[in-house]
């Protein structure tokens, strides 16, 4: 496609010439002269035209036809610029003045962002300076003090820093009706309620670091996910079976993980008076304490259980058909509540017991599944922890202890009984679930279960593509918000 090319010249003199692009390099196919005047000027884009209609091409659409906006884009895609726009006599008589660049900005994406913003439905918080707050956090990650400058790259005019400042503060002051928790979390509610539904939700947790040498009340150093030891922040987040936001929370850094979802799920239930739902969270979640404080709000659960508990919820199994499975061979069976419960699955009997609540007081139903390809992975990763074992026994290796080493003696030993356990156990997944068989069976749990990854690509999206990690920030306020 070749296009009209303007070029001031040293001499101050318009060249006007045709170019074209080949491979992605620009090439000028012929110069049509320069031009002193704007008569000239306007007699040489003329002149071009009439060489781009005999060389039967199209012409590149420069956006300066009278009734074109007056914003065209050039440059980098999404990057508009404004030009002046031509006198419609002028051009009548052939004398088009340049188009002349007065400003740039990214107003397409600036624009795009705030259909979304509306599109969810926020634009009913009636809060301009909010909404900017949001837009720029996502665009460019910084401190309220730059925020500026990212607003007016946006071709939006800033408001002043005290005022984004009070709009931070407002954003999680207070409780009820005009709350910007609340109203946020409503509209949320609203959006997952209208185009999906919020039966079933997913529960995770994630930690966020600080490059802070010293903790406070909140950023306090803890389990980090990312294996470091800086202060940090726990963050709980709610999501529907599609990864939708519906509540999040944030902790101090040392709070434990299962100490986070019984709060959450409660402040969303009774901010949205929800009865009946189902949350589904990994084995991080699984403590009695966890289950007993869903079961008592009248919620069904799902959880992944720990692989340790498999022997014990499994023993009859073991008893009539030893420790073989088949691909894709799921046990419904029942699981103790607490370590203080005695197993309510008598071993004598072959059939495995049916989970009933007014049955089985002291169980939960359990689910245990078996893939090929999950013992495949399990049976390298045991293989490769029983070499890391065997060269620190022998010397070799100079390491924390790790797993299947014992001691024995003044010195070392492999613990062939807990290997030979785990060998039994490769390609098992327990689930734990206060839902009867015959109002979701088996394969429905443990679907249910598997959608957990939407949270987790939510947390991931937040923590890469949103560098969620609020770095500019010191505050519990600020932090919250």
């Amino acid at each position: 496609m070749a296009w009209i090319r303007r070029v001031r010249t040293a001499s101050g003199a318009t060249a006007v010439q045709i170019a074209e692009s080949v491979n992605g390099r620009r090439r000028i196919v012929a110069h049509v002269g320069s031009a002193h005047t704007e008569a000239e000027l306007g007699l040489l884009v003329e002149r071009a035209r009439e060489l781009l209609e005999d060389t039967k091409q199209g012409e590149f659409n420069l956006g300066l036809e009278p009734a074109a906006p007056r914003t065209a884009l050039i440059g980098q895609p999404g990057t508009p610029a404004l030009f002046d726009e031509p006198d419609p006599a002028r051009r009548e008589r052939g004398l088009v003045t340049p188009p002349r660049v007065v400003g740039t900005s990214s107003r397409v994406l600036y624009d795009a962002l705030t259909a979304v913003f509306t599109d969810l439905g926020f634009d009913t918080l009636g809060d301009a300076v909010f909404r900017d707050l949001v837009i720029a956090r996502i665009v460019e990650p910084t401190s309220i003090l730059d925020t500026a400058r990212v607003l007016t790259d946006l071709g939006v005019r800033p408001a002043s820093e005290k005022t984004m400042r009070r709009t931070l503060a407002r954003a999680v002051a207070g409780e009820g009706p005009g709350a910007y928790r609340d109203e946020v979390a409503a509209l949320c509610f609203t959006h997952a309620a209208t185009n999906g539904d919020v039966s079933l939700c997913l529960y995770d947790v994630t930690t966020l670091y600080f490059e802070a040498e010293k903790e406070d009340d909140l950023r306090k150093v803890g389990y980090s996910k990312e294996r470091r030891v800086d202060p940090q922040i726990v963050v709980g987040l709610l999501v529907d079976r599609h990864g939708f936001p519906l509540e999040i929370g944030c902790y101090e850094g040392n709070k434990a993980e299962t100490a986070t979802i019984v709060p959450i799920v409660k402040q969303f239930q009774d901010r949205h008076n929800v009865e009946d739902m189902v949350v589904v969270a990994d084995a991080g979640m699984l403590s009695a304490a966890n289950l007993t404080a869903l079961e008592e709000a009248n919620l069904r659960f799902i959880v992944g259980s720990r692989v340790t508990k498999a022997p014990l919820d499994l023993a009859s199994h073991f008893r009539w058909h030893g420790d073989a499975f088949t691909d894709g061979e799921v046990i419904d069976t029942i699981t103790p509540r607490t370590g203080r419960h005695r197993s309510e699955n008598n071993e004598a009997l072959r059939a495995e017991p049916v989970w009933d609540r007014e049955q089985h007081p002291g169980s939960w139903r359990a689910l245990w599944a078996y893939s090929t390809k999950r013992a495949a992975r399990d049976t390298k990763t045991l293989t490769l922890q029983e070499n890391r074992a065997r060269a620190v026994i022998a010397g070799e290796k100079a390491a924390r202890t790790p797993r299947f080493v014992k001691a024995k003696g003044d010195g070392q030993a492999l613990d062939e009984a807990a290997l030979a356990r785990a060998r039994r156990l490769v390609g098992l997944k327990g689930y734990v679930t206060n839902i009867p068989g015959q109002l979701m069976p088996a394969g429905e749990v443990i679907g249910s279960y598997h959608e957990l990854w939407h949270v987790e690509q939510s947390f991931r999206m937040s923590k890469t593509d949103l560098a969620a990690r609020p770095m500019f920030v010191r505050t519990r306020e600020a932090i919250e918000a």
